[in-house]
């Protein structure tokens, strides 16, 4: 996964196509820990979290990604696992990726 966040295309050239990797423009990446993402609401009026993974199993995977990441000389960020966080951001563009495999 982090092999494939580094190199994603995602930002444009001078001809204005999504044509640039992180690495390409000088970007940094913020990598913030989101269960709720995995939430399902298919059933009832709750979403349940059942196929969300432990923290005893999340958390390595999760230290893994953001090591990965800095391996590829990317500068990242984390926000604490678990923790309630405020994450403001600014989404420059029509485009919004969901990533699993």
């Amino acid at each position: 996964m982090a092999e494939k966040v580094a190199g994603l295309r995602l930002f444009s050239d001078s001809e204005d196509k999504m044509n640039l990797s992180l690495a390409d423009v000088s970007g940094e990446i913020l990598v913030v820990s989101q269960f709720t993402l995995y939430g399902n609401a298919e059933k009832g009026r709750r979403p349940s979290f059942i196929d969300a993974a432990r923290p005893e199993v999340a958390i390595p995977l999760y230290e893994s990604f953001v090591t990965a990441l800095r391996g590829k000389n990317l500068r990242v960020e984390t926000g604490e696992f678990g923790a309630m966080m405020d994450v403001e951001l600014v989404n420059d563009g029509p485009v919004t990726l969901w990533l699993e495999r």
